[in-house]
Formats: C-alpha cells, structure tokens, sequence
C-alpha cells in the first residue's frame, strides 16, 4: 500500500466536486459552526478543517481503504494495467459448463451463491464498522443519503461486481466512504488512492461551504487547503496502516477462498489464539464474528477490521444534530 500505481486519473474523477454525487449539498458541519459563531473567519476555519481532518477525516480514509481492499478481492474487478482481471472460475463467466450434468451445475450453483452470500456479508460487516464510528444519527443519515447517490453514479462510470455486490448487500445505501472506496476500486485506483479522494474530500467540502457561508476569498480558502497537502498525504498514509495487518493481508477474494469448505463456523466462532494477522485477539475467543448468518469463510481471514481507527469528534456529532434541528439552512448536513 505503500506506492501509488492505481490509476491517477480515476482518482481525480473521484475527488472532483462536479461528480454527481450531491457532495455540493453537505457543508461537514461548518454551516451549524457558523450559525454558533464558532467558526467566523480564516483563522477559526483553518482550526476547523485541521480538526477534522484529524478525527473524521482519518476515520473516513481508513474505512475508504478498507473497502478499496475488499472490493479489489471480488472476482472480474478491473486489474492495474486496467483491463478485467481474469475470473477465478472459467464458468462464471461462460454458461457451457452447464452441460457437464445437473448434478454438477447444481453444486456449483451452491458454491457460487455461498461465495455471493459472504460477500454480502463481508460489506455489511464493514458498513457496520463504519455505522459503529458515526455516534450521530443525523450525520449516518447524511453519509447513506452521500453513499447511495455516489454508489448510483459509480455503478453507471465504473460498472463492476463489486459494486453489485455492495448495492445488493445494503440497499438502504452505505455509508459515503464505504461506497467512495467501492468506486475507487472499480475505477481501477488503490487503498491508499482512495484514501487520499476521503481524507481531501473530508475538507474540501467544509472549505467550499464557507467560502460560501462566510464570503471568505475563495483564493485565501484554498491556500489553507494547500497547506493541508502534508497533513492529507499522512492521513492516508495512517489510515492505510492501519490496515496493514487486517484486511485480506493473505488472502484475496477469490472463489475458491470464498467457498473453501475446509473453513467452516468453527473459523468464526470456535476456539482460536489471535484473529487476523498481526492483531492478538485473547485466548479462547475467536476474533471478530463476521455475521449473524452463518457460511464459509476465506481461509486465514476472519473478516476483521481490528485496526481500523476509532477517533472520536463530539464537537462535529454536536454541529450535526444542532443543523437537523435548524429549520433555516442552506446544507443538508
């Protein structure tokens, strides 16, 4: 994770504000900071934008590589050079194997809707990581309405089975920076790339709204964003990190992993000494469960994030629930 090889282009197209995504419409909590007087100028702004960029934003980059990680795992996602990985299965893609027999079609059937029903499984478990990181009601009703329409657009951009798979897993719409890694995966970019397209989105977006809020000068705005480079290069850098050992280190999503029937709810709910590489988990306890329904597992993978950061920011879960309650407002969050 350390080099950038994804595509370079594609993270642009995902960081930019004219994506149809309806980043326009939230200000990151600087429209209620306003209306407070807590932010008023330059100065509270560029305090603002550093804070959150070190709660929240690190927290949305983490979880952006996360799921880069996961969605680059899923069968027939598009490879570095760009073109579609080969499938890890010839007939998932070509219906002659059908003629092998009904017995035969009928236990590959099986195989592949266990592999698709822990796919689903393995996002909503992330969706849920990141739901378990958002204290605000309003501001996890902000990051699925932001999900939902970026999920939508990517499907049409970057058309993939990943994100298939993620709309199918949660219809209601993920979280923002699940379905931001999703797209970045599909678009063909890295974790660190899609962490880069969080943790910039995270302040460009609160910048935005008060050069809009405030009439501040929009030059001035961005200087303050250009001294922020440092600080977004690290935050990528942390939030991949930290999934370094807990993310597929080993093992990829292949179908075979998917389905090895060697791994069974023993894996997820037996006896183990540590759970994913790298992460100790105490004796006798299996490491993360993956899911209330139970199924197959990848091999030496137990579907936790255990590294994933968890820093707090009351201040922006306060901003959030004060600007739902404003009847006067020009964002929706």
């Amino acid at each position: 994770m350390d080099g950038m090889r994804g595509d370079p282009a594609a993270l642009l197209l995902l960081a930019d504000s004219r994506l149809p995504a309806g980043g326009h419409a939230h200000s990151g909590g600087v429209e209620e900071a306003v209306r407070l007087g807590t932010v008023t100028d330059v100065d509270d702004l560029a305090r603002f934008l550093r804070g959150r960029l070190a709660t929240a934003g690190l927290v949305t980059a983490a979880l952006s590589a996360a799921a880069c990680e996961l969605a680059a795992g899923e069968p027939d996602v598009v490879g570095e050079a760009g073109s579609p990985a080969p499938s890890a299965r010839p007939y998932a893609a070509d219906a002659s194997w059908r003629t092998g027999g009904n017995g035969r079609a009928g236990a590959a059937a099986a195989e592949v809707a266990a592999a698709e029903d822990l796919r689903r499984r393995l996002w909503r478990r992330l969706d849920d990581e990141a739901d378990a990181r958002t204290a605000s009601p309003a501001q996890r009703e902000a990051a699925r309405t932001q999900g939902r329409l970026l999920l939508r657009t990517a499907r049409r951009l970057w058309p993939s089975p990943a994100l298939e798979t993620l709309a199918r897993a949660i219809p209601e719409g993920p979280h923002h920076p699940i379905a931001l890694g999703a797209a970045a995966a599909s678009a063909g970019c890295e974790p660190q790339q899609a962490a880069l397209a969080a943790a910039y989105t995270s302040v460009t977006g609160p910048a935005t709204a008060a050069v809009r809020l405030l009439g501040l000068d929009p030059v001035t705005v961005h200087r303050l964003l250009a001294d922020l480079a440092p600080a977004l290069n690290d935050a990528a850098h942390a939030a991949c990190a930290s999934l370094m050992d807990t993310v597929l280190t080993d093992t990829t999503l292949t179908d075979t992993a998917l389905t090895d029937t060697a791994v069974t709810d023993t894996a997820l709910s037996g006896p183990a000494s540590s759970g994913p590489a790298g992460v100790d988990t105490p004796p006798g306890s299996a490491g993360p469960p993956l899911g209330d329904a139970p199924g197959p597992a990848p091999t030496g993978w137990r579907g936790g994030w255990a590294g994933l950061p968890g820093h707090s920011a009351p201040a922006l879960d306060l901003l959030a629930e004060g600007h739902l309650a404003n009847p006067m407002k020009l964002f929706v969050s």
